[in-house]
């Protein structure tokens, strides 16, 4: 038997000891939070897998309490405006992270950055100027990271100040894709499939509203895959907010996304790689199909579609076609920084990662079987 316990009152109350605080905010994230720790004890967790997810359940309830502490000293904070927030989305590995990158170049763009999604909260404690070192500490350990596994910053390269995926301050509510496998096991992975995202996304707007609070930008630009299964909250909390999906062939996107799921859960979870490769198909499967239903419904000039092929033979002509349709000023000084960082991080900087679909247990036509109407209808 295990000796890391995961008991969910002795995790609130050492949370509320470890930082002197008490008060959570509302109780909506305490579902989340039980359906988290029920499923990391039916499923086999590694020894590692355990510590590691106790301690980053911690540091969310740490950093929960932080928050909310945040809005009652400044309870003004959450009266700021979001307005017209460009967001990305699309299946995993589509090309959303290229393009969230060369958009993050724009001066006007206000990215969602890696430190801060660790640290949202504010540093008390700073004085004008000084560079708060929480952002010294995760500089030093994503540069370490890198050095450690160059597998991985193959498919994905991150640094401290590197704009970042939504669904790491997802994870104060306790709901959304965590770190990209527990939504793939029970019985979060059924919740997540079959509840109100609302409060999700309520939750999150209050956190962009303190990072804009600390550092102001202009226009949020934020992504993520799993904005395809709230695609009518984020139009209910963010009433003007510009969707851009981009969209490559499923085989490609399925294959790729195993294979970096298969490397985050390596050493947390027991599962094989064709274990996996199933579960990683269903859940983007139900993606891409709830994002399509949720679509439908939705004002078509809410959304420009990307093609992956057109982005990598020319992503500026995708940045212009994405200024255009949101009627964004693209001047001709932005378009030569987009350019440079262009020119500066060419594909395949890092080195190029290989994987098989059929380490996954899976095969293309099978792929494109379960894929078929998304496929038809963009023509992948």
């Amino acid at each position: 038997m295990s000796e890391i316990r995961f008991d969910e009152k002795e995790m609130l109350e050492g949370a509320c000891k470890a930082t002197g605080l008490s008060d959570f905010g509302t109780d909506d994230f305490r579902q989340g939070l039980g359906l988290l720790i029920e499923t990391i004890e039916k499923n086999p967790f590694t020894e590692k897998g355990r510590r590691r997810t106790r301690e980053r359940l911690m540091r969310m309830l740490m950093g929960r309490l932080r928050i909310e502490e945040a809005f009652r000293r400044h309870p003004e904070i959450r009266e700021r405006k979001i307005v017209r927030p460009l967001l990305l989305t699309g299946l995993p590995r589509s090309g959303t992270s290229a393009l969230f990158n060369l958009l993050g170049a724009d001066p006007a763009a206000r990215p969602l950055l890696l430190w801060e999604t660790q640290f949202p909260d504010p540093n008390w404690e700073l004085t004008p100027g000084e560079v708060d070192p929480r952002y010294t500490a995760v500089k030093m350990v994503t540069d370490q990271m890198r050095e450690q596994n160059p597998e991985f910053t193959k498919m994905h390269f991150s640094a401290a100040d590197t704009p970042e995926e939504c669904v790491l301050i997802h994870a104060y509510a306790f709901d959304g894709g965590q770190l990209g496998f527990e939504m793939m096991m029970e019985p979060y992975g059924s919740w997540i499939r079959s509840h109100d995202f609302r409060p999700l996304y309520r939750y999150y707007a209050d956190i962009l509203r303190l990072l804009d609070w600390q550092r102001p930008g202009e226009r949020w630009l934020l992504k993520t895959p799993m904005h395809l299964w709230a695609l009518d909250a984020l139009a209910e909390v963010f009433p003007d907010c510009c969707i851009v999906w981009n969209h490559r062939d499923p085989v490609v996107c399925t294959a790729s996304i195993s294979s970096m799921t298969h490397m985050i859960l390596a050493d947390q979870v027991d599962m094989t790689k064709r274990e996996l490769g199933p579960r990683v198909l269903d859940f983007y499967v139900e993606s891409v199909q709830r994002g399509l239903e949720l679509r439908a419904g939705l004002d078509p000039a809410r959304f420009v579609d990307v093609d992956y092929d057109t982005l990598v033979a020319d992503n500026m002509s995708a940045a212009d076609r994405i200024y255009a349709h949101f009627k964004l000023p693209l001047p001709q000084a932005t378009r030569a920084v987009m350019q440079e960082y262009t020119e500066a991080h060419r594909q395949g900087k890092h080195g190029r990662h290989q994987y098989d679909i059929a380490d996954f247990g899976l095969t293309d036509g099978e792929v494109r079987q379960r894929f078929a109407p998304y496929i038809q209808q963009y023509g992948l």
